[in-house]
């Protein structure tokens, strides 16, 4: 069982909600970034989603893209943000961390290396937005193997005849995208999510998990109340990116938290 299945365990016998949160790696700068990491469980949050600066981020909007590009500029790198996930798992060895991010840094590091000092390094879970299952010996079943949980995006134009191909090697949770479009780009609607969530639900037991749109402590409730939890994403990072204090950051994203787990 890894961190993430314990956690989902955790909160259904608590009858809970799960509230996840994205932030990019080294993002406003190493330090910072990892003051916030190891702020967010207090916060509430309970998976970690950890972006990996990429130059290319094709599903991000225009908050995460510039987020990337910060932390590109300050020299991040996939030693550094491995590092800052290891010093993170000195402090806390249980909240489970999700990196996610594009293929090519996995690919130009090696798919092998990668996944040996990802798991090493504390990291729970992978999802890369880029690699359709048709791809899944390049990395999804060796990161199975691995012992890391390989996360799929399932998106309101996955259909019947899709969706079983996208759950095939999925593990730890399905992470439903709840619009057609890039992150920030509009906001999510329980009335548009519910219906597809359910649909999901009848064809797996991993718990359904929506992301994208989602930007106030109602609409996380909201969300959450039709599925198993939310993501909150660009709402967060432009919280960030608008250089408020990390306490002030940490407050917004406990309101979002205590939304999503009063649903």
């Amino acid at each position: 069982m890894t961190r993430i299945d314990a956690t989902f365990a955790r909160l259904k016998a608590e009858g809970k909600k799960a509230f996840v949160s994205y932030i990019m790696g080294g993002d406003p700068d190493p330090e910072t970034c990892l003051e916030l990491m190891l702020g967010l469980p207090r916060a509430g949050v309970d998976i970690i989603e950890l972006g990996m600066p990429f130059t290319d981020p094709m599903a991000d909007g225009p908050t995460i893209q510039l987020a990337g590009q910060r932390a590109l500029e300050i020299g991040m790198t996939t030693d550094r943000l491995l590092d800052m996930v290891r010093a993170f798992r000195a402090k806390d060895a249980t909240t489970p961390i999700v990196m996610m991010g594009y293929y090519n840094p996995i690919y130009s590091r090696g798919v092998d290396r990668f996944l040996t000092e990802a798991k090493e390094a504390g990291i729970d879970g992978l999802i890369v937005v880029d690699l359709p299952p048709e791809e899944d010996e390049e990395l999804c079943i060796p990161a199975q193997k691995a012992g890391l949980n390989f996360i799929r995006l399932a998106t309101p134009t996955t259909d019947a005849k899709r969706l079983p191909k996208v759950l095939q090697n999925t593990s730890g949770f399905v992470y439903y995208v709840s619009i057609t479009g890039i992150t920030g780009a509009a906001a999510a609607q329980a009335t548009d999510v519910g219906p597809e969530v359910a649909r999901i639900k009848a064809a797996t037991d991993l718990p359904v998990i929506v992301g994208f749109g989602i930007n106030t402590p109602e609409a996380a409730r909201t969300i959450a109340s039709v599925a198993d939890g939310c993501v909150v994403g660009s709402a967060i990072v432009k919280e960030i990116g608008a250089k408020r204090a990390v306490p002030d950051v940490l407050s917004f994203v406990a309101s979002l938290a205590a939304g999503a787990h009063s649903a």
